[in-house]
């Protein structure tokens, strides 16, 4: 009985292979409006001009706040074994400075 209680429970949750590559980020924009969070991740590459958004996450307020505990809880975790992450930037600063740049 224990045992069916525990089957109906559990999720089997499958991870394709081109999935499982994941997407490179070195930026996420946040925006929100009453019914929904959407968080566009995107690759800024140096010296290119533009950037793309190269994965969009949609979710409903209730699911942002369960991530953003899930995020904190992990990053705690992570801070626990590896020591304090550095913020160079503060506050919502964009990472764009990738450096000195080079010339041919």
């Amino acid at each position: 009985m224990a045992n069916e209680n525990l089957d109906k429970n559990q999720i089997n949750i499958e991870l394709d292979e081109e999935i499982a590559q994941g997407i490179y980020s070195n930026l996420a924009v946040i925006t929100h409006s009453n019914s929904e969070f959407v968080v566009d991740f995107v690759r800024i590459v140096p010296g290119t001009p533009k950037a793309k958004v190269k994965s969009r996450i949609i979710l409903t307020p209730e699911h942002a706040n369960r991530l953003m505990l899930a995020l904190k809880d992990n990053i705690a975790k992570f801070e626990s074994m590896h020591g304090k992450i550095k913020n160079d930037g503060g506050g919502n600063a964009m990472p764009l400075n990738f450096g000195p740049k080079g010339q041919a």
